[in-house]
């Protein structure tokens, strides 16, 4: 149903996406980013970000990883961020979500990985619920956004969601 294609620059750059990047990227970018962000600088998480496709390799949505925690010899966790065009919101969406999240705890080992969103993404929130995170706190007038004070929403979703109850792919 849904393929990642990891995006490593400048090694490698699969530039057939870029204009559907940066169109997902610019019709979703007010819940993406705070008046501190630098325009277009998605892509600052190499090799850490990664196109999402479905099985025909039409684009549905990008993700990636940043603010990684840990030591040396392994991480704790990391801040996720979505980002899906239209076409792929509902069971696409959760589908490749919990798939994703699953390799993140296989591959890099977290234990908990978080996610910040601006209060007023109500999609977001569901798709977070949906996919087993749990709202953790509110942090207020955490940031500027539009130039008025913005709270954050934190969500996190633990290794042992996945590890100790029975999660359905399907």
């Amino acid at each position: 149903m849904c393929r990642f294609k990891q995006i490593i620059a400048p090694l490698y750059f699969d530039l057939q996406y870029i204009p559907d990047i940066l169109n997902c990227y610019t019709k979703y970018v007010k819940y993406l980013q705070d008046d501190y962000a630098v325009d277009f600088d998605i892509f600052r998480s190499c090799p850490n970000f990664w196109v999402i496709t479905d099985y025909s390799d039409k684009f549905m949505g990008f993700v990636f990883l940043d603010n990684f925690t840990g030591n040396g010899n392994s991480n704790f966790g990391a801040e996720i961020t979505v980002c899906f065009d239209k076409k792929a919101w509902g069971s696409f969406v959760r589908y490749s979500g919990k798939i994703f999240l699953k390799y993140c705890f296989d591959t890099f080992g977290f234990y908990k990985i978080k996610a910040l969103i601006f209060p007023d993404n109500f999609r977001v929130k569901t798709l977070l619920k949906q996919v087993g995170f749990e709202y953790e706190t509110t942090l207020p007038d955490e940031t500027l956004r539009g130039g008025k004070l913005q709270d954050i929403e934190v969500y996190s979703i633990k290794r042992n969601y996945y590890y100790k109850s029975e999660v359905n792919y399907d």
